[in-house]
């Protein structure tokens, strides 16, 4: 007898208590800055045991504005962007191409937390794209170079072989360069922290870019 999806969603809770916890969120102490309370929540997950704090769901459009989302990881947060790397050829890659806008989208259930940023996407130079492959795994290289990301695979054999010339090549060159491995920035115009609460008064905080080039901070209904 099959999984009934529906009866198995009602034994799942939201925030457990024993595996959750809701810190307060003040508004009034909040900084001025969206990356400076990035980079505080971020430490704050990561001290709090959260798996994979920095993989983040990517939503992109293709050239028809259909959306796309995937997970991916943060290679970084600065003031030119919060950065992430995919192969220049690769779906996400062609729909930044065609429409250079995206959003990400961070969550963090062990504190209840949410960070929703969206912006446009610029390019970095080839040479820090470089620099950010080659300061990764092994295994980060290899999957570069295996490549052809998004297109259709033959067999699992196909793969096979062509990851297993990679990690050869990978191990033999660690410098190995991937013309189409590209970095990519995300300048957001808008940063949105939502923290859970138990009476279900979440907390939004959003800041939006002004045309000064300063930050406006709202607070949204939850």
């Amino acid at each position: 007898m099959g999984t009934d999806l529906h009866e198995l969603l009602r034994t799942l809770r939201v925030w457990d208590p024993a595996v959750t916890g809701l810190p307060p969120l003040d508004p009034a102490d909040a900084p001025g800055d969206p990356l400076e309370l990035f980079t505080r929540w971020f430490a704050e997950v990561v001290a709090a045991g959260e798996r994979e704090p920095h993989t983040v769901t990517l939503a992109t459009a293709d050239a028809e504005g259909l959306p796309d989302a995937r997970v991916v990881m943060l290679h970084g947060a600065d003031a030119d962007g919060w950065a992430f790397a995919t192969h220049a050829d690769s779906r996400k890659g062609r729909h930044l191409a065609a429409r250079p806008y995206a959003a990400l989208v961070f969550y963090w259930p062990v504190l209840g937390r949410q960070v929703r940023l969206r912006g446009p996407v610029s390019v970095a130079p080839a040479d820090q794209a470089r620099a950010d492959l080659h300061a990764r795994s092994t295994g980060a290289l290899a999957a570069a170079l295996t490549g052809r990301q998004s297109a259709e695979l033959d067999s699992p054999q196909e793969l096979a072989r062509a990851s297993r010339a990679a990690w050869e090549r990978a191990e033999r060159e660690p410098d190995a360069p991937v013309a189409s491995w590209t970095l990519y920035r995300l300048r957001p115009a808008e940063v949105e922290f939502f923290q859970g609460e138990a009476r279900r008064r979440h907390v939004r905080l959003a800041y939006r870019r002004t045309a000064e080039g300063g930050w406006d901070r709202r607070l949204l209904w939850p």
